[in-house]
């Protein structure tokens, strides 16, 4: 079968499983079940091959299979995948999800900017209309207020007269369109200056800091946002420490057949899940800590260019504009970038809140109150604990001549190395069943074909380098069967695995933000085409062209026995 036919089945049973899931009450996106296709393929339990041509008994099985486990109640693997997918699919770097704000507020605004640039007005009533939708705009766009608040209007129009009178309206209508809006734009950042000036001259001058001056949801939810995130970071933690140490006592102990009736699977699949929320909260609150750091400074650059402002402008009746308005213009860009961090830390906040539904299932099987009775007198050790148990474990580097080892002590830049499996201990993921428990990488960083392992402990480490090949074979095994291990131990190589992958939760660029931002975006469907080798035909302007005929006959009019001229005017196609 090839690719482009693959994939067109493929399609085709997503389609199908995403109905079957609607007619069974369930809404799922396209993403997750196409990740789910997947991951049932791979799944060496259900006989596939990566290598064979789907039958009809195939896609059959496959459908079947998907819509048992997209159907299932109370699954803590399928509510780990839902949170990867969902994540994936919100979740963007800083840089992206400031285009994506600023995209959005100029998309917003674009109607009103071009019925302002486009508008021709001929009375008077038009014209201060007209006026009134400028103002408006530089409210919209600065965040300054509403326009809608009588007061904010008044002050935003008298800083605007001030600048740009009404009178001067006649000129601008006669500007091309780009000029017009890159007139609105520079009107938008001397008013919003002049705006913020004005606020800082009624707080009095023994005000230094201007926190007044700074959005209100910045200095109501920063605080409050970062605490969130690190109390449920820390509700995460908890709970994977207590299910690592069920899952310790539960392999030490010897169970005969028909006893051991404790849900191990289960247990290992809260544990997936815990830890996975704990990841991308960890990355939520790292995001989180950059915007409080920005705002920080921010806040301090606007508190001197405020004073300086000040100092320029004093008692003055009159100041260039020359050099005041760059003044105000750097007063609009600091507080436009105030306001960048707080739609940042809104977009953060809604989607830790959206994480949450995704602990659901592990929490309702397993109580804490359950955990406890499982755990009895086991001591429950935290992440930190186990770091300091092993911290006096190191590899000798010279003595392991074999494999190439790292040393935190001795490496640059240790702690932004890209670890395998995300940091987590791969010999203790193969020996003891699935179970996660961190590296640390003072014991040494085993380097083994460019890629870095780290371990829980030296035995850990000379077990796994003996034969590493095995035990990175037994990982992808394992993450297989259990697909939530492919993002939490961000394993790349199922990027090519199989030729029905359609769902690379690990390498797609998502660009999306389903927040306040998109809430209404809807999942689109791309299609795209193979090469074909085919030949492509341009046209250009060669030697074989032949040059157009012009010609112009002069004196047509005038005496009627003056003679006709005539002038070719044909030009050469070399010219």
């Amino acid at each position: 079968m090839s690719l482009a036919d693959a994939e067109a089945v493929i399609k085709n049973i997503i389609i199908k499983i995403v109905q079957g899931c609607a007619m069974g009450g369930q809404v799922v996106s396209d993403t997750l079940v196409a990740f789910m296709v997947n991951a049932v393929v791979l799944d060496p339990r259900n006989g596939f091959s990566v290598d064979q041509t789907l039958t009809k008994q195939d896609v059959q099985k496959i459908e079947e299979l998907c819509l048992d486990k997209l159907m299932e109640k109370c699954s803590p693997s399928l509510d780990t995948i839902k949170m990867q997918v969902y994540f994936d699919m919100n979740y963007t770097s800083r840089r992206e999800f400031l285009e994506e704000i600023h995209q959005v507020k100029e998309s917003r605004l674009s109607p009103l900017s071009r019925e302002i640039a486009d508008s021709r007005v001929k009375t008077r009533e038009e014209l201060d209309a007209l006026y009134r939708k400028i103002v408006t705009y530089i409210l919209l766009l600065s965040g300054m207020g509403s326009p809608t608040d009588v007061n904010t209007l008044q002050e935003a129009t008298a800083a605007l007269q001030s600048i740009f009178p009404q009178s001067e309206l006649g000129t601008f209508m006669m500007l091309l369109k780009r000029d017009k809006e890159q007139q609105l734009n520079e009107l938008t950042m001397i008013v919003t200056g002049i705006q913020l000036f004005n606020k800082a001259i009624k707080m009095g001058e023994e005000e230094t800091d201007f926190h007044e001056l700074v959005p209100t949801v910045i200095n109501e939810a920063l605080p409050v946002i970062n605490k969130s995130i690190e109390s449920e970071m820390s509700v995460s933690q908890s709970l994977a420490w207590k299910y690592t140490a069920v899952l310790e006592k539960l392999m030490e102990s010897v169970c005969q057949p028909g006893e051991c009736d404790i849900p191990i699977v289960l247990l290992q699949q809260a544990l997936y899940n815990v830890r996975q929320h704990e990841a991308f909260l960890r990355m939520l609150l790292a995001d989180a800590c950059l915007c409080a750091k920005n705002v920080e400074i921010l806040q301090r650059e606007l508190s001197l260019q405020m004073k300086l402002l000040k100092e320029t402008v004093q008692s003055k009746t009159a100041v260039p504009t020359v050099k005041v308005f760059p003044l105000f213009k750097a007063l609009s860009k600091l507080w436009c970038g105030l306001q960048d961090e707080a739609e940042l830390l809104n977009i953060l906040n809604n989607i830790r809140l959206n994480l949450q539904p995704f602990l659901t299932s592990q929490a309702k099987i397993f109580s804490e109150a359950y955990l406890d009775s499982l755990l009895e007198t086991s001591e429950v050790k935290t992440d930190e604990q186990r770091m300091t148990e092993s911290s006096d474990e190191h590899i000798v580097p010279s003595e392991m001549k074999a494999q190439e080892w790292l040393l935190p002590d001795t490496t640059a830049g240790s702690n932004d190395l890209p670890l395998q499996y995300n940091g987590i201990c791969g010999y203790m993921l193969v020996n003891r069943n699935g179970l996660l428990l961190p590296g640390n990488p003072n014991i040494g960083i085993l380097k083994h074909k460019e890629k870095l392992y780290v371990f829980s402990s030296k035995k850990a480490a000379l077990k796994f380098s003996s034969n590493p090949d095995d035990f990175i074979a037994e990982i992808a095994e394992r993450a297989k069967i259990s697909p939530e291990l492919i993002h939490l131990l961000k394993l790349q190589q199922f990027s090519s695995i199989s030729p029905y992958c359609m769902a690379d939760l690990l390498t797609k660029v998502t660009k999306s933000s389903q927040t306040e931002l998109s809430h209404m975006r809807r999942e689109n469907v791309t299609q795209t085409w193979l090469l074909k080798n085919v030949a492509c035909q341009s046209k250009r302007d060669g030697e074989s062209n032949t040059p157009k005929p012009q010609m112009y006959l002069a004196h047509l009019r005038g005496r009627r026995d003056g003679h006709v001229v005539k002038t070719n005017l044909a030009r050469s196609v070399d010219e």
